[in-house]
């Protein structure tokens, strides 16, 4: 079947929803880290919210085009942000990572370009745990200061605050100037003569020095004094993404260097592993069971930095990576961070899907990437590489742990959404938005832009089209006409983007606010893709339903055809639902301006559906 015949089909998304439920509970052990609401987690890449320079010159440097600061998070653009439906803000590229700029006048050391990626450099190439991004305050010799400042803001306005921790690698010139009293820095009490040993730090190849890879040109060819082909490391070290060369591939994460963990070269552990039943045992007894125990130096200086900013206010962390660090580690980090805080979101970077439950279970996490499953599916589906019956198998492939696969359909590391590797318009990506909010309980994430329709066209340097560049400094168009110049009021928007972004606000706070969608779920996709007349190829269809709110939620990934057909609802889910013969308006909750007629007879369900291409519906019983 062409492309265009399978999405063509796709296009309605019908939510019956009338009461609250009960706490939702995966499993007696996790009761403690599920919430009995939706969660929404709103991504903002820290450096490019507030930036209103336009000029998105490639290889810019923030005279040319600017960068964002804590400060542009003003109460006004918080308020807006919770107003979208959003309960968490999750701070990207905080902590202080490898950049290209001159800030000696304050005791930092220069990053030479040859190990960073971009100008601007990646913040998953962190230099210092103890402090924050210089480039993000008004006065970088007060930007911690003007980070607790933007953490109190948020609570101020009702939100929770998430940072990223990346314990599997850290930059090639880490520099540990802020540690607190008692805090030895990574490295400095290393055994730099042997590949591996427990307590170092890193994983070295003794008596060879480090060569810096073959790369396009730093910094586009710019000069600059550090460009010297030369990075002076002493013996090597492996790099952040296993390399043991020393002379990494310009593929490789060159730009970090590769924590250790206890785990010897040969992949073998080197540290007390958890007893049998502990994937059943609450975060309490993992933190019992760690007490006392001697765990590998680079444990205790991660728990350390998680714990520091968790005293700060910090209300949860997105943990990059997190496969490529043992699940004991998680085990023993996580339950520190729940007993200082048993309400921390912690969420999990995994994309092997045969570990979620090792990483839940036994490392202690809330929550993990569905990219894997939910998120390429919908991506295969509106590329019309694939039908979208096969969602129901991936949802209930994970029944037992859906509630902590955070879905997410954009983000920093992702092509947009809205761009044309991916769904080609933001308006074919309302069906997936309302699938990916709706289909389980599980928390949503949006990336800043996205519901404006930003499509990462630009070409911002070292970064790629189709993704907002994390290594460079530039601007977000769509976001910034939506920012207005600091009034974040959309005064720019055009349209269709504030119609987009009114679609978005509608759904998230629908999702906030229903018991429903906390509750249970069924497909009914099988028997109307087999029975259904005019049923198209786009169409899916599902039911959600607590104790007292019941809903169908039917969805058009077409955004050609328009459909028309008689839904089935079978006759064991009008069972659960309690409902005896007879009509039932169904009402739409997005816009309030469709009403339906559920008709029951002889204990099964039918409701004419009329759909758009790209529509969706919730409606309420």
């Amino acid at each position: 079947m062409k492309k265009i015949n399978i999405v063509a089909g796709i296009s309605m998304v019908l939510l019956v929803t009338a009461c609250k439920t009960k706490e939702f509970k995966m499993n007696v052990e996790q009761k403690e880290s599920v919430s009995n609401k939706k969660e929404v987690v709103y991504q903002v890449f820290t450096r490019l919210f507030g930036n209103k320079n336009t000029t998105n010159k490639p290889w810019g440097t923030i005279e040319e085009n600017g960068v964002g600061k804590f400060n542009d998070f003003t109460d006004i653009a918080l308020q807006e942000i919770k107003d979208l439906g959003v309960t968490y803000i999750w701070y990207t590229g905080v902590p202080h990572h490898a950049l290209i700029r001159d800030y000696s006048a304050i005791g930092i050391s220069n990053d030479d370009p040859e190990v960073v990626k971009g100008r601007a450099g990646s913040p998953y190439a962190v230099k210092d745990y103890y402090n924050v991004n210089p480039d993000l305050a008004v006065n970088p010799a007060n930007r911690l200061q003007e980070f607790e400042a933007l953490i109190a803001r948020t609570h101020k306005a009702g939100l929770k605050v998430i940072i990223d921790i990346v314990p599997n690698h850290i930059a090639r010139k880490y520099e540990g100037k802020n540690n607190p009293v008692g805090v030895r820095d990574f490295g400095v009490d290393d055994d730099t003569t042997v590949e591996y040993k427990r307590d170092n730090n890193f994983y070295y190849i003794p008596n060879t020095h480090f060569e810096v890879p073959n790369t396009d040109k730093p910094l586009n060819g710019e000069k600059n004094p550090l460009i010297d082909g030369e990075f002076e490391e002493n013996p090597a070290k492996w790099t952040g993404n296993g390399s043991r060369m020393a002379k990494p591939d310009r593929n490789d994460w060159y730009e970090t260097i590769k924590v250790n963990y206890g785990i010897r070269p040969d992949g073998s552990k080197d540290f007390p592993e958890l007893p049998a039943g502990f994937d059943t045992k609450s975060y309490q007894e993992h933190y019992a069971f760690w007490k006392g125990k001697d765990v590998p130096d680079s444990w205790n200086k991660f728990k350390d930095i998680a714990l520091y900013w968790t005293a700060k206010g910090v209300d949860g962390f997105r943990f990059d990576m997190a496969e490529m660090v043992p699940y004991e580690f998680w085990s023993y980090m996580n339950s520190a961070i729940k007993t200082k805080n048993p309400n921390a979101f912690l969420l999990a970077e995994v994309y092997n899907p045969k570990e979620y439950r090792n990483y839940i279970h036994l490392g202690k996490m809330d929550y993990l990437y569905d990219k894997v499953e939910t998120y390429d599916k919908l991506k295969d589906i509106i590329q019309g590489k694939s039908l979208p019956d096969g969602l129901s198998d991936i949802q209930n492939g994970m029944a037992d742990i859906e509630h902590h696969m955070l879905h997410f359909l954009d983000n920093h590391d992702e092509q947009r959404l809205a761009s044309p590797e991916f769904a080609g318009t933001p308006e074919k990506g309302k069906p997936l938005m309302v699938v990916s909010t709706t289909v389980s309980t599980s928390p949503t994430m949006v990336y800043f832009g996205q519901e404006v329709g930003e499509a990462g066209n630009e070409n911002a340097g070292f970064g790629t089209h189709s993704r907002t560049s994390i290594f460079d400094y530039i601007g977000v168009p769509n976001h910034q006409r939506w920012m207005n110049g600091g009034k974040f009021d959309g005064g720019q928007l055009t349209k269709d983007e504030n119609e987009l972004r009114d679609f978005y606000k509608r759904v998230l706070n629908f999702s906030l606010n229903s018991s429903g969608l906390m509750g249970k779920y069924q497909e009914i996709q099988t028997i109307n893709r087999q029975t259904t007349q005019g049923y198209d190829s786009g169409i899916y269809a599902f039911t959600r339903w607590s104790d007292t709110q019941k809903l169908i939620i039917v969805t058009n990934f077409s955004w050609l055809t328009s459909s028309n057909f008689e839904l089935k609802i079978p006759s064991d889910i009008i069972q659960k639902w309690n409902l005896k013969d007879g009509n039932y308006t169904v009402t739409d909750q997005l816009y309030k301006k469709s009403s339906v007629q559920l008709k029951v007879l002889k204990g099964e369900g039918k409701a004419q559906i009329t759909i758009a291409p790209s529509e969706s519906f919730i409606y309420q019983l």
